[in-house]
This record gives structure tokens, sequence and C-alpha cells, in this order.
């Protein structure tokens, strides 16, 4: 099995056309998506929506400053693929990159990375004209790689500890957290003891535009994307407010919707 895994922060419309997308992808049942809603205020509601595929919603109630790092282990955890498939929900999975997770012959794939736009019905598309609407103010589709989105096997990323946590919640943005894992990683391959897919033949995945793409790194096409700044801070408080907030978010954690 195959797992989807995104977290996602004050982001419902991009949500539901992601959802629309994997509708018209009509995915098989090996496949499954799991969203983490990370502390979203209003939470992520995807109930009457038509989901055509194996979906699982995940809510956090974690609303401390950046804790995506978090999100994303939890939702490595709850996963059931033998392979996850990790990214961001400004990022488009395709089905190259489901086929190259379902015949994984390496331990991690790398992928390659352009610019693309789902609209409100979930279609994909790459037209200049809808591209530049979105802001986007390059010359190429080709954008840098995307050191936060790759295919894992699961057994691996749970057994290196995933994407390091020690950020979460100081407000810190961004922590860098793919960093650490990343020099495990390396550290595994230079012994032989893994393979990394990471050469010119690893499959594409694509980004809606926004940020720095579009000349301005708080650029938020049609208001999609969430706002960085939370007004929790869990380093304001008193350590025994600390140690209630942690265990708060502990039993939290454990919730499926």
């Amino acid at each position: 099995m195959i797992s989807i895994v995104n977290a996602i922060l004050n982001s419902p419309e991009v949500a539901k056309r992601q959802i629309y997308h994997y509708n018209r992808m009509n995915l098989p049942d090996d496949v499954e998506v799991v969203f983490v809603d990370d502390g979203s205020d209003p939470p992520l509601d995807m109930d009457g929506l038509d989901i055509n595929f194996s979906f699982r919603l995940f809510q956090t109630n974690d609303f401390r400053p950046w804790t995506q790092p978090a999100a994303r282990n939890f939702g490595a955890k709850q996963a059931k693929g033998e392979f996850l498939i990790l990214t961001d929900i400004d990022h488009i999975v395709t089905q190259e990159i489901i086929n190259t997770a379902r015949n994984c012959k390496y331990d991690v794939v790398r992928f390659k990375r352009e610019v693309a736009v789902i609209d409100e019905k979930g279609r994909f598309t790459q037209d200049w004209d809808v591209l530049r609407a979105y802001g986007f103010n390059r010359d190429k589709l080709q954008i840098a790689p995307h050191g936060n989105s790759y295919i894992m096997e699961r057994e691996l990323f749970l057994r290196l500890g995933g994407v390091d946590t020690r950020y979460v919640g100081t407000g810190k943005y961004p922590n860098r957290e793919e960093v650490p894992l990343k020099a495990k990683l390396k550290a595994l391959e230079d012994k032989g003891e893994i393979s990394i897919l990471q050469d010119e033949t690893k499959p594409t995945i694509y980004m809606i535009p926004n940020g720095k793409y579009c000349g301005d790194k708080d650029y938020n096409p049609f208001g999609l994307f969430h706002n960085l700044t939370r007004e929790r801070n869990i380093g304001r408080l008193t350590n025994k407010q600390k140690r209630a907030e942690r265990a708060r978010i502990k039993r939290n954690y454990t919730r499926e919707k």
C-alpha cells in the first residue's frame, strides 16, 4: 500500500482542490490519502465532499506556532502504506509519482519540481495564462527541488525518527526540519545500507505558485494558503504550563476525525 501524507494548516480551499484532484485520478485501492489538520481555526472539515478513494483526516488540535514537523511525523505513524509520499499541501502528486512509489526499487526517491495549478474542480494545468494569474513571475516551469517532498519507505522514516521537531512550538520559521533527516540518510547511503534515487530519472512533483516564486515570500494567490503567524507561543509559557500543554497535545494527537 502507498500513503500520501499532507499536514494542513488553515488552507481549506486548496485541501478541497486536492480532494477533487485525487477524485479525477481514480486512485486504486492500494493508495490512501492522509490529511493531518495541524491546528486549523476553524478545523478542517471535509464532510459533505464526494470522495471516491481511501481517505482519513486527523485533527491534532495543536495551536502552537509552526508544528508541521510534528504533524508530518504523526501522519507517517498513522499511515498504512509500505511507502510514504510526503509533501506539502501546495504541491501536486501525479500518477507518475504514485507509479514510482508502487514499483519502488529504492528506499528514498527525490523529485524534480515544476509549477502547475489545480483549479477549483481539481483540474491540473500548466497553462501560462493561468500561472501568471496566480502570480508566477519566472520564465521557466522548472524550479528548484523541494527538500521536504519525497517518497520514503515508511519503516525507514520511522526508524530514523522522522523530521526534526526540536523547534516545534518555538515560533522559529523556517526551522529546517528536514536537514537532520537528510544527513542521516546520506550517512546510510554512504555506507551502502540504503539506496536513494536522486538523478535525472527521478519523477516530477508540481507546486502551485506562491511565495518567492511570485516575487514576494508572503505572496498568497487568492488566499489559498495559511498565514504562518500564530497567536500562541509556547516559548512564553512557564515550565508548568509547558508540561500541561505538551500533555494536552499528546492526548489530542491520537484522535481521528
